[in-house]
């Protein structure tokens, strides 16, 4: 019995030899992988963290959409002339911005000159009838204008 008692403690400290007394020239070896683990890659992680948590939260413009106002058509040898692709309103004789389908004013339904063949159509159509042209146009933000520096220069400002 004293016999597997003294093996088993002999077996343990086998067991416990290399870490209590560890060979010092392999862990001097082992060295540059303990500086990349635990140096060099918590450092990498911080970078690739904190750059993520920038593009998730960074900030981020708020342009707010604003209706465009339509515009007065332009009048040619005592004519309106109407630009090809955008909504217009022949009875108020107002341009509307594109994506308009009826009149503000009136209420009526606005047309579209069509820009490939030059044939008018109702806005709210999206394809020509007579080419077969698809003109979708999906109103957009539009960027408020910037504040102009005051007459003379920044410098006097």
């Amino acid at each position: 019995m004293g016999d597997a008692i003294g093996q088993l403690f002999q077996g343990l400290l086998d067991l416990l030899a290399p870490i209590i007394m560890p060979d010092w020239g392999e862990l001097v070896g082992l060295l540059p992988v303990f500086l990349l683990v635990g140096v060099v890659g918590p450092i990498l992680t911080l970078l690739v963290l904190g750059w993520a948590l920038y593009v998730l939260f960074r900030p981020r413009d708020r342009i707010a959409y604003t209706e465009p106002e339509p515009t007065a058509a332009r009048i040619v040898d005592g004519a309106p002339a109407y630009p090809a692709g955008e909504p217009y309103c022949a009875f108020d004789r107002l341009v509307y911005p594109p994506g308009a389908t009826e009149c503000r004013r009136c209420g009526r339904d606005l047309a579209v000159i069509c820009p490939k063949c030059g044939t008018g159509r109702p806005a709210h159509l999206d394809t020509c009838g007579t080419c077969g042209l698809v003109l979708r146009i999906n109103p957009r933000a539009v960027a408020p204008p910037r504040a102009a520096p005051p007459p003379g220069g920044a410098a006097i400002a």
